[in-house]
């Protein structure tokens, strides 16, 4: 059995993906400022902190073994018009939706280059295709990770390990009823429906869904791509 890591893996798109590699036969462990209590391949670990990281996937490995699946998943939003975002909002949102994944690709990509196999997810964002107002921050963060995940792709298929990015659209996730709530959303969730040429929200099977053909041996020809799950609002 090979051993996944899923960041933000304690709710939202990172729970469901968390589930979804379990049940196709992975052994998952997860990482997130809030693990459950009651689960013990739940990690405790900013990702922002290289020294964390290190330590969760450490004992990860003690468990679970060599890490050979990673899906980056663990992110944070702001809403913040540009002209009053001050620098360490900006920072903040970039440290964790950024150099997150930054710190946690390298530290499991030992383990992948020896193995001569892996497989690497980036959750991105649909609105590094259409932009988002008071979102600069989060959009530039995204919209970085999407190139990284193309300069990966390039750098490490030789060595047998693929690097793709899925960028969500309109998902059902705590974070969003949380925006919703708020008033950030442009409109209620029908609205958003109605604007969706499915007609419904995504939920986070449908990103599991799609990663879940990622990671498969089926898709080891399929690597550098931003690969939308959106209901057809971004293509």
């Amino acid at each position: 059995m090979k051993t996944a890591v899923v960041t933000g893996g304690a709710s939202g798109i990172g729970l469901g993906i968390a589930e979804r590699l379990r049940n196709d036969g992975f052994h998952v462990a997860t990482l997130d400022l809030n693990p459950p209590e009651d689960d013990d391949f739940a990690y405790r670990a900013d990702v922002t902190d290289p020294a964390q990281v290190a330590a969760a996937l450490d004992a990860v490995r003690a468990k679970l073994g060599p890490i050979t699946v990673l899906v980056n998943s663990a992110g944070l939003d702001g809403f913040q018009r540009f002209k009053k975002m001050s620098f360490e909002q900006w920072q903040r949102v970039i440290d964790v939706n950024l150099h997150g994944v930054f710190h946690t690709i390298q530290a499991v990509l030992p383990d992948m280059l020896d193995a001569g196999w892996g497989r690497i997810v980036n959750i991105s964002s649909s609105s590094t295709h259409s932009g988002q107002p008071f979102m600069a921050h989060y959009v530039a963060a995204k919209s970085a990770v999407n190139g990284l995940t193309k300069a990966l792709a390039l750098e490490l298929g030789p060595s047998g390990i693929t690097v793709n990015a899925v960028p969500p659209g309109f998902i059902d996730t705590p974070m969003l009823r949380k925006n919703e709530q708020a008033g950030r959303l442009g409109g209620t969730v029908e609205d958003h429906i109605q604007r969706t040429p499915v007609r419904r929200i995504g939920t986070p099977a449908d990103i599991a869904a799609t990663c879940a053909f990622l990671i498969s041996d089926e898709a080891s020809y399929v690597t550098g791509q931003i690969f939308g799950v959106n209901g057809g609002r971004n293509t």
